[in-house]
Protein backbone atom coordinates (compact mmCIF):
# COMPACT_ATOMS: atom_id res chain seq x y z
CA UNK A 1 0.00 0.00 0.00
CA UNK A 2 1.93 3.27 -0.70
CA UNK A 3 2.42 5.38 1.65
CA UNK A 4 0.06 9.02 2.20
CA UNK A 5 1.06 12.49 2.08
CA UNK A 6 -0.96 14.75 4.10
CA UNK A 7 -1.33 18.63 2.14
CA UNK A 8 1.08 20.10 4.55
CA UNK A 9 4.12 17.35 3.02
CA UNK A 10 3.05 18.17 -0.32
CA UNK A 11 3.34 21.73 0.44
CA UNK A 12 7.24 21.04 1.83
CA UNK A 13 7.87 19.02 -1.26
CA UNK A 14 6.83 21.37 -3.62
CA UNK A 15 8.58 24.35 -1.87
CA UNK A 16 11.54 22.32 -1.84
CA UNK A 17 11.40 21.88 -5.54
CA UNK A 18 10.67 25.06 -6.40
CA UNK A 19 13.82 26.99 -4.27
CA UNK A 20 11.75 28.25 -2.30
CA UNK A 21 12.63 26.44 1.12
CA UNK A 22 15.70 28.42 1.07
CA UNK A 23 17.75 30.37 -1.62
CA UNK A 24 19.98 28.26 -4.00
CA UNK A 25 23.30 28.83 -5.11
CA UNK A 26 22.08 27.57 -8.60
CA UNK A 27 22.91 29.89 -11.56
CA UNK A 28 20.12 31.84 -12.88
CA UNK A 29 20.28 29.16 -16.30
CA UNK A 30 20.18 25.87 -14.18
CA UNK A 31 17.70 27.29 -12.44
CA UNK A 32 15.04 27.90 -14.98
CA UNK A 33 16.04 24.40 -16.80
CA UNK A 34 15.38 23.37 -12.97
CA UNK A 35 12.32 25.02 -13.27
CA UNK A 36 10.79 23.68 -16.57
CA UNK A 37 10.53 27.31 -17.33
CA UNK A 38 9.07 30.64 -15.57
CA UNK A 39 5.91 32.08 -16.15
CA UNK A 40 6.69 35.22 -18.23
CA UNK A 41 2.86 36.90 -19.94
CA UNK A 42 4.44 39.57 -17.71
CA UNK A 43 7.68 40.47 -19.09
CA UNK A 44 9.72 41.19 -15.75
CA UNK A 45 7.69 38.46 -13.54
CA UNK A 46 10.82 35.92 -13.64
CA UNK A 47 13.25 38.49 -12.30
CA UNK A 48 10.73 38.70 -9.02
CA UNK A 49 11.05 34.55 -9.29
CA UNK A 50 14.33 34.13 -9.32
CA UNK A 51 15.15 36.99 -6.95
CA UNK A 52 12.91 35.02 -4.07
CA UNK A 53 14.81 31.56 -4.80
CA UNK A 54 18.45 32.33 -6.29
CA UNK A 55 21.13 33.45 -3.75
CA UNK A 56 22.88 36.76 -4.93
CA UNK A 57 20.51 37.14 -7.94
CA UNK A 58 21.32 40.15 -10.14
CA UNK A 59 18.48 41.03 -12.52
CA UNK A 60 21.89 41.52 -14.93
CA UNK A 61 22.05 38.05 -14.90
CA UNK A 62 18.98 37.31 -16.65
CA UNK A 63 18.90 40.11 -19.37
CA UNK A 64 22.34 38.82 -20.12
CA UNK A 65 21.54 35.45 -20.59
CA UNK A 66 18.35 36.79 -22.85
CA UNK A 67 20.39 38.87 -24.58
CA UNK A 68 23.29 36.01 -25.67
CA UNK A 69 20.34 33.80 -26.47
CA UNK A 70 20.81 31.39 -24.27
CA UNK A 71 17.20 31.71 -22.77
CA UNK A 72 13.99 33.65 -24.32
CA UNK A 73 10.54 34.12 -24.28
CA UNK A 74 8.20 32.44 -26.25
CA UNK A 75 4.40 30.57 -25.74
CA UNK A 76 4.74 27.00 -24.67
CA UNK A 77 2.89 25.79 -21.87
CA UNK A 78 -0.83 26.26 -22.31
CA UNK A 79 -0.04 28.59 -24.43
CA UNK A 80 1.25 30.66 -22.35
CA UNK A 81 4.39 32.96 -22.44
CA UNK A 82 7.18 31.28 -20.43
CA UNK A 83 10.78 32.02 -20.11
CA UNK A 84 13.12 29.24 -21.18
CA UNK A 85 15.99 27.81 -21.95
CA UNK A 86 17.04 27.31 -25.34
CA UNK A 87 17.49 23.96 -25.22
CA UNK A 88 14.15 23.14 -23.46
CA UNK A 89 12.21 25.22 -26.15
CA UNK A 90 13.81 23.76 -28.98
CA UNK A 91 12.78 20.44 -27.52
CA UNK A 92 9.35 20.98 -26.12
CA UNK A 93 8.03 23.19 -29.07
CA UNK A 94 7.25 20.14 -31.14
CA UNK A 95 4.60 18.50 -28.76
CA UNK A 96 2.70 21.52 -28.66
CA UNK A 97 2.53 22.31 -32.18
CA UNK A 98 -0.60 21.41 -32.83
CA UNK A 99 -2.24 23.99 -30.23
CA UNK A 100 -1.57 26.96 -33.00
CA UNK A 101 -4.37 25.58 -34.91
CA UNK A 102 -6.91 24.83 -31.96
CA UNK A 103 -6.81 28.75 -30.64
CA UNK A 104 -7.24 30.27 -34.32
CA UNK A 105 -9.96 27.92 -34.59
CA UNK A 106 -11.69 29.54 -31.47
CA UNK A 107 -11.07 33.24 -30.95
CA UNK A 108 -10.09 33.83 -34.31
CA UNK A 109 -11.93 31.94 -37.36
CA UNK A 110 -14.53 34.62 -37.76
CA UNK A 111 -11.80 37.67 -38.26
CA UNK A 112 -10.29 35.92 -41.00
CA UNK A 113 -12.19 36.00 -43.48
CA UNK A 114 -10.73 34.06 -46.91
CA UNK A 115 -7.66 34.17 -45.35
CA UNK A 116 -6.81 29.97 -45.36
CA UNK A 117 -5.31 28.99 -41.51
CA UNK A 118 -2.77 26.65 -43.42
CA UNK A 119 -1.52 29.20 -45.54
CA UNK A 120 -0.83 32.34 -43.43
CA UNK A 121 1.93 30.98 -41.45
CA UNK A 122 3.29 29.50 -44.73
CA UNK A 123 3.55 33.00 -45.81
CA UNK A 124 4.85 34.62 -42.30
CA UNK A 125 7.46 32.40 -42.72
CA UNK A 126 8.56 34.09 -45.55
CA UNK A 127 7.99 37.54 -44.21
CA UNK A 128 10.12 36.63 -41.38
CA UNK A 129 12.85 34.55 -42.48
CA UNK A 130 15.75 36.50 -41.48
CA UNK A 131 14.27 39.27 -39.68
CA UNK A 132 11.88 40.28 -36.83
CA UNK A 133 8.90 42.05 -37.07
CA UNK A 134 6.40 43.45 -34.62
CA UNK A 135 2.87 41.67 -34.31
CA UNK A 136 1.54 44.88 -35.90
CA UNK A 137 4.26 44.48 -39.05
CA UNK A 138 3.51 41.53 -39.28
CA UNK A 139 0.00 41.38 -39.44
CA UNK A 140 0.16 44.78 -41.96
CA UNK A 141 2.31 42.89 -44.21
CA UNK A 142 0.15 39.82 -44.83
CA UNK A 143 -3.20 41.75 -44.88
CA UNK A 144 -1.56 42.87 -48.33
CA UNK A 145 -2.33 39.30 -49.19
CA UNK A 146 -5.46 38.61 -47.74
CA UNK A 147 -6.99 42.61 -47.36
CA UNK A 148 -10.51 41.59 -45.89
CA UNK A 149 -9.00 39.68 -43.18
CA UNK A 150 -8.43 41.46 -39.27
CA UNK A 151 -4.64 41.87 -39.16
CA UNK A 152 -4.30 41.30 -35.48
CA UNK A 153 -5.92 38.13 -36.46
CA UNK A 154 -3.24 37.29 -39.69
CA UNK A 155 -0.75 37.96 -36.86
CA UNK A 156 -1.67 35.51 -34.31
CA UNK A 157 -2.69 32.90 -37.05
CA UNK A 158 1.27 32.90 -37.93
CA UNK A 159 2.75 33.44 -34.54
CA UNK A 160 0.92 30.97 -32.92
CA UNK A 161 1.47 28.34 -35.72
CA UNK A 162 5.45 29.49 -36.13
CA UNK A 163 7.95 28.07 -33.93
CA UNK A 164 8.54 31.78 -32.93
CA UNK A 165 10.29 33.24 -29.77
CA UNK A 166 10.04 37.23 -28.76
CA UNK A 167 13.38 39.26 -29.11
CA UNK A 168 15.13 41.73 -27.04
CA UNK A 169 14.50 44.67 -25.65
CA UNK A 170 11.07 42.99 -24.16
CA UNK A 171 11.49 41.16 -21.21
CA UNK A 172 15.09 42.73 -20.19
CA UNK A 173 15.19 44.23 -17.26
CA UNK A 174 15.16 48.41 -16.99
CA UNK A 175 14.18 47.85 -21.09
CA UNK A 176 11.06 48.57 -22.47
CA UNK A 177 9.62 47.09 -26.08
CA UNK A 178 6.83 46.02 -27.83
CA UNK A 179 6.66 41.92 -28.43
CA UNK A 180 8.94 41.55 -31.53
CA UNK A 181 9.05 38.05 -32.80
CA UNK A 182 11.71 36.05 -34.86
CA UNK A 183 11.86 32.70 -36.17
CA UNK A 184 13.54 29.99 -33.22
CA UNK A 185 15.62 28.61 -35.87
CA UNK A 186 17.45 31.98 -36.99
CA UNK A 187 17.58 33.58 -33.49
CA UNK A 188 18.91 30.27 -32.08
CA UNK A 189 20.29 28.96 -35.54
CA UNK A 190 20.10 25.47 -34.13
CA UNK A 191 17.59 22.55 -34.85
CA UNK A 192 15.95 19.96 -31.29
CA UNK A 193 18.63 17.68 -30.11
CA UNK A 194 15.74 14.95 -29.28
CA UNK A 195 13.06 13.24 -30.36
CA UNK A 196 9.35 13.91 -29.33
CA UNK A 197 9.04 10.79 -27.31
CA UNK A 198 12.11 11.75 -25.58
CA UNK A 199 10.75 15.27 -25.00
CA UNK A 200 8.03 14.15 -23.71
CA UNK A 201 9.69 11.61 -20.92
CA UNK A 202 11.78 14.56 -20.27
CA UNK A 203 9.21 16.85 -19.58
CA UNK A 204 6.78 14.80 -17.43
CA UNK A 205 10.44 14.15 -15.24
CA UNK A 206 11.13 18.01 -15.08
CA UNK A 207 7.68 18.76 -13.72
CA UNK A 208 8.08 16.46 -11.42
CA UNK A 209 11.50 17.57 -10.44
CA UNK A 210 10.18 20.99 -9.97
CA UNK A 211 6.23 20.08 -8.38
CA UNK A 212 5.76 16.88 -7.87
CA UNK A 213 4.59 14.80 -5.92
CA UNK A 214 1.98 15.00 -8.21
CA UNK A 215 -1.16 13.13 -10.02
CA UNK A 216 -0.83 12.55 -14.02
CA UNK A 217 -3.92 15.20 -14.48
CA UNK A 218 -1.57 17.63 -12.42
CA UNK A 219 1.26 17.20 -15.05
CA UNK A 220 -1.28 17.77 -18.03
CA UNK A 221 -2.88 20.63 -16.10
CA UNK A 222 0.79 22.62 -16.11
CA UNK A 223 1.23 21.70 -19.64
CA UNK A 224 -1.59 21.73 -21.57
CA UNK A 225 -0.99 17.90 -23.04
CA UNK A 226 -3.15 15.04 -23.17
CA UNK A 227 -2.91 11.16 -22.58
CA UNK A 228 0.34 11.21 -20.49
CA UNK A 229 -0.56 8.69 -18.21
CA UNK A 230 0.46 6.57 -21.36
CA UNK A 231 4.33 8.12 -20.45
CA UNK A 232 4.55 7.90 -16.85
CA UNK A 233 3.21 4.12 -17.08
CA UNK A 234 6.73 3.86 -18.53
CA UNK A 235 8.62 5.40 -16.22
CA UNK A 236 10.36 4.09 -12.97
CA UNK A 237 8.05 6.44 -10.59
CA UNK A 238 7.30 6.34 -7.04
CA UNK A 239 4.00 6.19 -6.00
CA UNK A 240 2.15 7.72 -2.74
CA UNK A 241 -1.47 8.71 -2.08
CA UNK A 242 -3.12 12.05 -1.20
CA UNK A 243 -5.06 12.43 1.84
CA UNK A 244 -8.06 12.40 -0.63
CA UNK A 245 -6.89 9.24 -2.03
CA UNK A 246 -5.19 10.42 -5.39
CA UNK A 247 -2.70 8.59 -6.54
CA UNK A 248 0.54 10.66 -6.65
CA UNK A 249 3.65 10.09 -9.03
CA UNK A 250 7.55 11.15 -7.69
CA UNK A 251 10.79 10.63 -8.31
CA UNK A 252 12.28 8.32 -6.10
CA UNK A 253 14.80 10.60 -4.78
CA UNK A 254 13.43 14.13 -5.12
CA UNK A 255 13.71 15.40 -1.49
CA UNK A 256 10.15 14.92 0.30
CA UNK A 257 11.43 17.33 4.24
CA UNK A 258 9.57 17.10 7.05
CA UNK A 259 5.89 18.52 6.99
CA UNK A 260 7.28 20.60 10.41
CA UNK A 261 10.08 22.58 8.02
CA UNK A 262 10.09 25.90 8.33
CA UNK A 263 8.84 28.07 5.14
CA UNK A 264 9.91 31.60 5.10
CA UNK A 265 7.68 34.28 3.67
CA UNK A 266 8.33 34.74 -0.10
CA UNK A 267 7.58 37.11 -2.26
CA UNK A 268 6.32 35.81 -5.91
CA UNK A 269 5.85 37.22 -8.79
CA UNK A 270 2.10 37.68 -10.76
CA UNK A 271 1.44 33.99 -11.48
CA UNK A 272 4.17 32.36 -10.92
CA UNK A 273 3.73 28.42 -12.05
CA UNK A 274 3.88 27.70 -8.49
CA UNK A 275 0.14 28.78 -7.99
CA UNK A 276 -0.99 27.21 -11.45
CA UNK A 277 0.43 23.84 -12.21
CA UNK A 278 -1.62 21.68 -10.33
CA UNK A 279 -5.59 20.45 -10.75
CA UNK A 280 -5.98 20.78 -7.12
CA UNK A 281 -4.20 23.76 -5.40
CA UNK A 282 -4.69 23.55 -2.22
CA UNK A 283 -1.10 22.47 -1.04
CA UNK A 284 -0.26 26.28 -1.74
CA UNK A 285 -3.77 28.03 -2.32
CA UNK A 286 -5.95 27.38 0.99
CA UNK A 287 -9.13 29.35 -0.10
CA UNK A 288 -11.33 30.00 -2.97
CA UNK A 289 -9.75 33.14 -4.80
CA UNK A 290 -8.59 33.16 -7.98
CA UNK A 291 -5.07 33.99 -9.15
CA UNK A 292 -4.17 37.37 -9.79
CA UNK A 293 -3.00 38.58 -13.29
CA UNK A 294 -2.97 42.29 -13.19
CA UNK A 295 -1.97 44.62 -16.04
CA UNK A 296 1.98 45.44 -15.04
CA UNK A 297 4.95 43.87 -15.97
CA UNK A 298 5.88 41.41 -13.23
CA UNK A 299 8.21 43.58 -10.83
CA UNK A 300 5.73 45.73 -9.04
CA UNK A 301 2.66 43.78 -7.62
CA UNK A 302 2.63 39.67 -6.91
CA UNK A 303 1.75 37.16 -4.18
CA UNK A 304 3.18 36.26 -1.05
CA UNK A 305 3.50 33.46 0.61
CA UNK A 306 3.15 32.55 4.35
CA UNK A 307 4.07 29.81 6.00
CA UNK A 308 4.52 28.25 2.34
CA UNK A 309 0.32 28.99 1.26
CA UNK A 310 -0.54 32.37 -0.62
CA UNK A 311 -2.00 34.26 1.99
CA UNK A 312 -1.42 37.84 0.69
CA UNK A 313 -1.00 39.91 -1.85
CA UNK A 314 2.10 42.49 -2.30
CA UNK A 315 2.24 45.85 -4.25
CA UNK A 316 5.46 48.49 -4.79
CA UNK A 317 4.02 52.19 -5.57
CA UNK A 318 7.61 53.61 -5.97
CA UNK A 319 9.24 53.31 -3.24
CA UNK A 320 6.41 52.62 -0.81
CA UNK A 321 5.51 48.60 -0.25
CA UNK A 322 2.43 47.35 0.27
CA UNK A 323 1.51 44.04 1.64
CA UNK A 324 -2.44 43.02 1.70
CA UNK A 325 -2.79 39.93 3.92
CA UNK A 326 -5.68 37.18 4.31
CA UNK A 327 -4.73 36.86 7.74
CA UNK A 328 -3.73 38.16 11.08
CA UNK A 329 0.14 38.46 11.19
CA UNK A 330 2.47 37.95 14.47
CA UNK A 331 5.07 40.75 14.58
CA UNK A 332 7.31 38.29 14.07
CA UNK A 333 5.92 37.66 10.90
CA UNK A 334 5.65 41.49 10.01
CA UNK A 335 9.58 41.37 10.86
CA UNK A 336 10.36 38.36 8.88
CA UNK A 337 7.96 39.78 5.62
CA UNK A 338 10.02 43.26 6.21
CA UNK A 339 13.70 41.36 5.77
CA UNK A 340 12.42 39.10 2.67
CA UNK A 341 11.30 42.24 1.14
CA UNK A 342 14.84 43.50 0.98
CA UNK A 343 15.55 40.90 -2.06
CA UNK A 344 12.71 42.02 -3.97
CA UNK A 345 14.69 43.48 -7.19
CA UNK A 346 12.56 46.42 -7.45
CA UNK A 347 13.64 47.69 -4.03
CA UNK A 348 17.65 47.60 -4.75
Amino acid sequence: MPDTLTTRALNRATLARQLLLRRSPLSPLTAIAHLGGMQAQAPLAPYTGLSTRLENFKPEDLSTLISERHVLRAHLYRQTVHLLTAEDYLDFRPLFAHFGVRGVRAYYAKDLADAPIAEVPVLARTLLKGTALTRAELGKLLAQQWPKADPSALAFTATSQLPVVQVPPRGLWGARGQVTVALAEDWLGRAPSVSPPDAVMRLVLRYLGAFGPATVSDIQTWSGLTRLREVTDGLDLRVFRGEDGAVLLDLPDAPRPDPDTPAPPRFLPEYDNLLLSHTDRTRVIPHDRPVPLPPGNGSTQGTLLIDGQWQATWKLTGADLHIHPFIPLPPATREAIAAEATHLPALD
